[in-house]
């Protein structure tokens, strides 16, 4: 196909303006593109902006469902103590017969996580986090109903087998996304760690670290010059602050020569809080630490 060129350049009223090299940032809408938005923001002007909604709602419907193909979502983002609301975003991939990939790198270990409440497809966790595992260790669940539509990124001699000199049969289980060669002292240690987890009590795991974040955000709020920066309706035991007149850097650094640890999290564009800061000092909590431990830190961290 050969695209009409000067007619989609008389397409786009930019073009007369500006030599637009910037598309990756932002590119020059096309008319119709214009004159839905102009229009749309009319009606809005002259009967309200719900009605002109409800007026519309064949349109904005059109924008959905046929045409996706995954919904891709973070449950417990790094940088901060917000939890998504990944159940529901599942019930929503169901209505409309999406697949649903959940990364719960930060969440398994910390939060009670189920695939079947969740409503996930797939869900990628790793051993060293929450979970307390060894490093270099992690999991991908995927369901079963699911494995047959999802092709392995690269496959050897443990994800399919030969069956004549240039045909071959991919497993029929998750076992699909393994690879022969693999860090197996840290697999056993990933299993041990699981049934650790699961012996300690997934729900009392995660009702201690939110009480425990709580309870540090609770005191933060009360040390002159510190701010939370912790956002969402539901929270964990990941804590994120500042400390005025130190930067995110320095307040690790002058922590961990008191033999406390934290973390330096830097910040993506969407994540930056006022006042042109780049990263904040991430302080995750676990059940295995007491509450002595959290007003040390805060006493630490005042100095």
């Amino acid at each position: 196909m050969t695209l009409d060129v000067p007619s989609l350049r008389s397409d786009t009223p930019g073009v007369a303006n500006v030599l637009h090299f910037n598309n990756a940032g932002a590119a020059l809408p096309p008319r119709p593109v214009l004159d839905a938005v102009t229009s749309h923001l009319a009606r809005e002007a002259a009967i309200g902006g719900y009605e002109a909604a409800a007026e519309a709602a064949d349109r904005i419907e059109d924008v959905y469902g046929p045409r996706t193909k995954l919904i891709a979502i973070t449950h417990v983002p790094g940088r901060g103590g917000l939890v998504n609301p990944a159940a529901e975003v599942g019930r929503i991939a169901a209505r409309h017969g999406l697949l649903y990939l959940l990364d719960a790198c930060q969440s398994v270990g910390q939060l009670a996580v189920d695939v079947r409440q969740l409503g996930c497809h797939m869900l990628s966790a790793t051993g060293r986090k929450y979970l307390r595992g060894p490093r270099g260790t992690g999991f991908l669940y995927v369901r079963r109903d699911t494995i047959g539509r999802l092709e392995p990124p690269f496959i050897d001699l443990h994800a399919a087998t030969w069956t004549d000199a240039d045909t071959y049969v991919v497993r029929d289980d998750a076992s699909r996304f393994e690879n022969w060669e693999r860090f197996v002292a840290g697999q056993i240690g990933l299993g041990v760690a699981a049934r650790y987890a699961m012996r300690v009590g997934i729900d009392a795991i995660e009702a201690r670290v939110k009480a425990l974040g709580a309870l540090r955000r609770r005191e933060l709020a009360t040390q002159p010059g510190v701010s939370v920066h912790d956002r969402g309706v539901e929270l964990c035991g990941i804590v994120a602050f500042l400390k005025d007149g130190e930067s995110a850097a320095r307040t690790r650094d002058r922590l961990r020569a008191m033999n406390i640890n934290t973390h330096e999290a830097r910040l993506s564009r969407l994540d930056l809080p006022a006042g042109g800061v780049d990263a904040l000092v991430r302080a995750s909590l676990h059940y295995y630490n007491d509450e002595a431990e959290v007003e040390r830190f805060v006493r630490a961290l005042a100095g």
